[in-house]
């Protein structure tokens, strides 16, 4: 039998858990294209990472600049029949929830180096002068012998009157948000015992470079084996693609994405993480800006169940479109 570009990865993860190597590893949303790095080597590659403070290389950029930052978002026309697709597919009974994504052109004067020393995010990769990521969202973070998941559903404006009891108490977001907690504990049921959830919608506040966004967030935790080490490359693709960017029922859901999306999502939504020897971190790699052609297109969007509303979703996609800067 072959081996694929996947075995080969997952097989070399394993390796470098076994012996207890650092490692930097960075999955795209179809896992047709994994890397995996030492710290050292990536820094040589133009490979910079930081996950919640421990990076392989300070990166300085110089003088002062203002960020001029501009959306082109798509036309809600074409959203729309993208909307309408993903419903018809739900009513069919195919999928119930589905998060649906689209690439806007952006103008910025920032270059992705700069975007990547200047944003807040938790976890920041600066892969090459292809992509930059500053994702506020962890993938899984095993620590100890136990393995937790963060997904992240629900968004809104902090500034609207009364934000916090608007998005707690909105049916279409409890609902899509149980499903992503259900899916997620489902997930961690195939590599550790005694899955359970820690924590269940709580808000956590995210700071743009033009506004304050509010996002809901739960915790879903379970026991790894001993010597997971060993199999770290295993137990994290067997998880992929992450739920929260996907939806559920998982696999016919991803074939309607490749149909109602109509682009290639790339290392958009796949997952980047570190391996310490022992411990590991990652992050969903959204709030996502790529270079193509000399152009910069930030990748964003939002879950769709049948009590989605068009107009709303639109207006989602186009608030997850931010810098976070400090």
């Amino acid at each position: 039998m072959l081996t694929t570009n996947l075995d080969i990865f997952i097989q070399k993860m394993n390796n470098l858990g076994q012996k207890g190597t650092p490692f930097l590893f960075v999955i795209d949303y179809e896992m047709n294209s994994p890397a995996i790095y030492t710290f050292q080597d990536a820094a040589k590659e133009g490979i910079y990472f930081s996950a919640n403070g421990l990076r392989n290389k300070d990166i300085a950029v110089m003088g002062k600049q203002h960020l001029h930052f501009g959306k082109n978002p798509i036309g809600f026309p074409l959203y729309l029949t993208a909307f309408q697709k993903v419903l018809n597919q739900i009513h069919l009974g195919n999928t119930f929830l589905l998060n649906l994504t689209f690439p806007t052109e952006i103008e910025t004067n920032w270059s992705l180096k700069r975007i990547f020393a200047k944003s807040s995010a938790p976890y920041r990769l600066l892969f090459k002068d292809q992509f930059v990521v500053f994702s506020p969202e962890c993938f899984v973070r095993i620590s100890n012998g136990e393995i937790s998941s963060f997904p992240m559903k629900g968004t809104i404006d902090a500034a609207i009157p009364g934000a916090e009891d608007i998005i707690m108490a909105d049916e279409k977001e409890k609902a899509e948000h149980a499903t992503i907690v259900d899916l997620i504990r489902n997930d961690l049921s195939m590599v550790a015992t005694n899955v359970h959830v820690k924590r269940y919608r709580y808000l956590e506040e995210i700071v743009a470079h033009d506004k304050r966004l509010l996002q809901v967030s739960s915790e879903i935790s379970g026991t790894l084996p001993l010597g997971y080490q060993s199999n770290i490359g295993s137990i994290v693709c067997k998880l992929l693609p992450a739920g929260s960017i996907c939806g559920a029922p998982k696999d016919s859901t991803l074939k309607i994405i490749k149909e109602a999306e109509g682009y290639e999502r790339g290392y958009y939504s796949g997952v980047f993480g570190i391996f310490d020897g022992n411990n590991l971190d990652s992050a969903v790699m959204i709030r996502f800006i790529e270079k193509i052609n000399g152009k910069f297109f930030y990748k964003s969007g939002g879950g769709i169940t049948m009590h989605s509303n068009p107009e709303k979703e639109y207006n989602e996609l186009i608030d997850k479109i931010y810098v976070t800067t400090h």
